[in-house]
């Protein structure tokens, strides 16, 4: 194993011709990711870039204009068949040539990816986990634990000399999507809100009841088309929230490949969503988020950018990052009324851009709250 010595100036490293990012999972960090690929491929413009990801990922990002090959992980399950799935990942990272590798997840299982590269230099952030940080031969510090996610990755880009003050995630839609995006828009009323109930811890799936509500709230007040998202697993959620709703509503929950989710969330007006993949999906294209916050921090793990609103509980043990809970005060404290406010101001500003575009009189609507409007609540 190579000694550690995160005393060497990156920026000072020779370019390298061949570049790995080591991010398997999960949709909502590899989303956040995608910034430290595009700003070193705009660093090392000739380098050839492999991004080492899960396989039921691997279609988002396939046709990034940054990335030149895909490798897929594909996780099975136990027995000769685990084993043999290792062994070829192993071989091809070995056999990839590769200058610099970049541990962006910061498992064990990463770090030992990482090692098999046998890359003379490899990279992952001092967060890292599980002692993956002894398969690096730099760790780049992080000061902050609770830097947000897509600032903390872009630590590593800065400290090879990357810009990084503005960051791009260029996540690529091809045209066939595209088109079948607006053809599911096409017959909904605008603005176009999509509804993300779903998300895969239970303590960060707020009940779909109250999702229903607003939805059903911003429809009647709005005259808001409904789009209702997620996994084939979360359709029964997904089902609560469209029997809410009623006419108006399209529930697309399990039928979506990652690209055409891409594609609806880019074309919506507002996405109303649980702290999850698609969130951060959705505030990489650019498209408003309202986010729901129980168990995780807003800060640590807001969607990115600006024009985003997050609304966070305020229960005494927020933001524990508990996967399991046998209490769940949070979802009884974070009423929709306390959330409604967020999202009526958000479909009010689009009412107002609107109406100036056409040259009419925007609507007023007067919006009840009860507490001041903050980004987080």
């Amino acid at each position: 194993m190579r000694k550690r010595n995160s005393t060497i100036d990156l920026s000072r490293l020779k370019p390298p011709r061949r570049v790995c990012l080591i991010k398997p999972s999960s949709l909502g960090d590899v989303v956040q990711a995608l910034p430290v690929l595009c700003a070193l491929k705009d660093l090392w413009p000739d380098a050839c870039f492999t991004w080492v990801v899960n396989r039921n990922l691997s279609d988002l990002l396939a046709g990034h204009r940054c990335l030149d090959e895909i490798i897929e992980f594909d996780r099975a399950g136990r027995g000769p068949g685990r084993f043999r799935v290792v062994v070829d990942l192993a071989r091809r990272l070995r056999e990839g040539g590769f200058d610099l590798v970049c541990d962006l997840q910061g498992l064990l299982r990463t770090g030992l990816m990482t090692a098999a590269t046998r890359a003379p230099v490899r990279v992952g952030l001092s967060t890292s986990r599980e002692h993956a940080h002894l398969f690096y031969t730099h760790a780049i510090p992080v000061s902050d634990p609770d830097m947000p996610a897509v600032e903390r990755y872009l630590l590593l880009a800065e400290q090879c000399g990357a810009n990084t003050q503005d960051a791009r995630f260029d996540v690529f839609i091809p045209p066939d999507d595209a088109a079948w995006a607006e053809a599911q828009l096409a017959a909904l009323q605008r603005p176009a809100v999509v509804v993300n109930p779903g998300a895969r811890w239970t303590t960060k799936r707020w009940p779909a009841e109250h999702f229903g509500a607003i939805a059903a709230r911003a429809a009647r007040e709005f005259g808001a088309g409904m789009v209702i998202v997620g996994s084939a697993d979360e359709r029964a959620v997904a089902d609560v929230v469209a029997r809410h709703v009623g006419d108006g509503c399209l529930n697309l929950a399990g039928e979506t490949s990652l690209k055409q989710l891409a594609a609806l969330l880019e074309r919506a007006d507002l996405v109303l969503t649980n702290d999850s993949g698609p969130m951060h999906l959705a505030a990489a294209v650019r498209t408003p988020v309202v986010g729901i916050f129980t168990c995780t921090s807003p800060r640590r793990a807001g969607p990115h950018g600006s024009g985003h609103r997050v609304v966070a509980t305020a229960v005494d043990c927020a933001a524990s990052y508990l996967k399991q809970c046998d209490r769940l005060d949070c979802m009884r404290e974070l009423t929709p009324e306390l959330v409604w406010p967020d999202v009526a101001e958000k479909l009010t500003q689009m009412a107002r851009v609107s109406a100036r575009s056409a040259g009419v009189a925007a609507p007023h609507t007067k919006i009840a709250r009860s507490s001041p409007v903050s980004d987080t609540r």
